[in-house]
């Protein structure tokens, strides 16, 4: 199989020449994508690395990680590689990794593998407090909103994916900022494509994350709800009704309905200084403990239904874009090391 890395470049200029140099050691060609880079990456990387395993694509208009890995994806779907490989160019993923990421894909055992920095807890003593406490909460709202109940630390960004789901997902669709690891996983898990965990460590040195936790705080939580109302619909409502629709539906019906007799008659009696019967309160509580029961039982539904069969086996039909390049993204060109192009 032929393998690429696709390595987002901005403001790595101090780094990006070894992490080039190590993943050529592992992968067949790099795909080094300049997104607007002020340290002028592209241009680094050009003076050093032939044309032939090295191509670069130079955005004119900063378009987050997220845009400059899909950028990588469509040239890798048009040069029809087997498996991607997504490393950050600021040093903190080791390309030596390379092997052990794609290792489940090469087994047939996955179609999307990602790094795990919280399987160790040796590999958590270099992370940064803050970091650790993150990434443990998104991982647990990435749970309930992508669907991959087996999954941790959604927003490494070490990655490895198959032909086969790369070619299934609308890459126009994904987030092209920094929610895009985690979007890409309810994409993953639209197509029911197999993910897997992948431990290993990261290297923490003077590199500077671009990544503002206020912005998270305000904008992740929206991202994540909005996906899990649309995953909920995929699964469970147009594709498929079954026992974790039924169980959703009819518990948060029972939820609603009993808060809302307790409320309105709690309102009522309190307005006329009477107490509440107790039968009134049971006629309000029975419901919402039954409703609570029952959302219980429709996660344990939703964990069992995690995708376990690898889409790269079933051997399903090219779309008709597969390996046909779609129109360049706004504010960007692709260039030979050494040349210029628009």
């Amino acid at each position: 199989m032929r393998v690429a890395a696709v390595i987002p470049c901005y403001r790595v200029g101090r780094h990006i020449l070894d992490v080039v140099r190590l993943a050529l050691t592992k992968v067949d060609i790099v795909y080094v994508i300049d997104d607007c880079c002020p340290d002028q990456s592209g241009n680094l990387v050009a003076e050093h690395f032939s044309p032939d395993r090295v191509r670069v694509i130079r955005h004119t208009v900063n378009q987050g990680v997220g845009g400059a890995v899909i950028s990588g994806y469509l040239a890798a779907r048009q040069d029809a590689v087997d498996i991607v490989v997504k490393l950050d160019g600021d040093g903190q993923m080791d390309p030596d990794n390379i092997p052990v990421l794609i290792a489940p894909i090469l087994a047939g055992t996955a179609d999307y593998t990602k790094g795990n920095r919280f399987f160790n807890i040796e590999y958590l003593r270099h992370m940064p407090p803050v970091r650790v406490f993150g990434n443990s909460a998104l991982s647990f709202v990435n749970k309930i909103s992508s669907g991959y109940w087996n999954i941790m630390d959604p927003t490494n960004g070490f990655t490895a994916i198959h032909s086969t789901a790369l070619r299934e997902i609308d890459l126009d669709k994904i987030a092209k900022r920094y929610f895009f690891e985690s979007d890409m996983l309810f994409r993953l898990n639209v197509i029911r494509a197999v993910v897997r965990d992948v431990p290993m460590a990261s290297i923490y040195g003077d590199e500077e994350s671009n990544l503002k936790i206020g912005k998270v705080l305000v904008d992740f939580p929206l991202r994540y709800l909005k996906n899990f109302f649309k995953r909920f619909f995929y699964n469970y409502i147009l594709r498929d009704m079954n026992i974790g629709t039924i169980e959703t539906l009819i518990g948060l019906f029972l939820i609603l309905a009993g808060g809302i007799w307790g409320i309105v008659n709690w309102i009522s009696h309190g307005m006329m200084e009477q107490e509440t019967p107790a039968g009134t309160v049971m006629l309000a509580t029975l419901p919402i403990i039954i409703g609570s029961q029952l959302l219980l039982a429709a996660i344990g539904a939703d964990i069992h239904n995690v995708p376990s069969e690898a889409l790269q086996k079933m051997n399903l039909p090219r779309p008709p874009h597969a390996g046909v390049r779609k129109p360049a993204l706004a504010g960007s060109r692709e260039t030979s090391p050494g040349k210029t192009g628009v």
